[in-house]
């Protein structure tokens, strides 16, 4: 059964002309069987919700709610989209991207698939216990030239819809740009991608990743490409089909 999640909240009131552009303007809640589903409405009149404007709040509305993972519809576009997945991580919530044909999210995955995923987390720890010295190597270059941003993260796509964020070595700093332009041209950048590997969140073997404006721009017309598990392609790059 599915019901619209309205909070008793001290906040809670009708939408004035100023809150229209607001974010809870833009999408209603509803719970079902332990989900909370995020949904564009841009049409139905809403109250006023400013817990679901700030993330702090947000967080922690999410951490004492009873909701298992939550499943945010594409069409709330890739900075609400954002919003949500940071709000979820810091709450240790779960977030998927709900895919514009309304196929199931949640697949049952076969036995040969779940072997196929161990061997290829064992591959990707070899793989990084081999390339520690390079990393390591890596690390101390990159603090000589700007210690406060050795990692860069990016919100994607991976199995079944789920959002997470991809690790890669920070180029983007102008105190490491010539370094950064070494790292990109040799694909080094992307080793830290392994320990998205080990974490399930990506694959090796399987199929591509999606990055997340893509996977919101492609959802709407060729949503059954995000239900495998995505790859990290030739030359360590995880790269976008449209």
């Amino acid at each position: 059964m599915t019901s619209t999640i309205v909070p008793t909240l001290d906040n809670y009131y009708p939408l004035t002309s100023q809150q229209l552009e607001s974010c809870s303007a833009h999408y209603t809640l509803q719970w079902r069987r332990g989900q909370l589903l995020v949904n564009s409405s841009k049409r139905l009149p809403q109250p006023y919700l400013p817990s679901l404007d700030n993330q702090q709040l947000l967080v922690e509305c999410l951490k004492h709610s009873p909701v298992n993972l939550v499943s945010i519809d594409a069409k709330l576009g890739t900075n609400m989209l954002e919003f949500w997945a940071e709000a979820c991580k810091q709450a240790h919530k779960p977030i998927f991207l709900r895919l514009a044909d309304g196929s199931r999210l949640f697949k049952r995955t076969s036995q040969g698939a779940i072997w196929l995923q161990f061997i290829d987390r064992l591959i990707a720890g070899l793989l990084l216990l081999l390339l520690l010295p390079v990393m390591a190597t890596l690390i101390i270059l990159m603090q000589l030239y700007s210690p406060q941003s050795l990692f860069s993260l990016e919100w994607c796509v991976g199995e079944k819809g789920k959002l997470f964020q991809l690790i890669r070595f920070s180029t983007n700093s102008q105190k490491n740009s010539q370094l950064g332009y070494w790292l990109r041209q040799s694909g080094l950048d992307n080793l830290p991608i392994l320990w998205n590997v080990i974490r399930g969140d990506i694959s090796l073997i399987f199929t591509r990743c999606w990055i997340l404006e893509d996977a919101v721009r492609i959802s709407l017309s060729r949503s059954e490409q995000l239900s495998t598990l995505p790859i990290v392609t030739n030359s360590w790059e995880v790269k976008t089909e449209s």
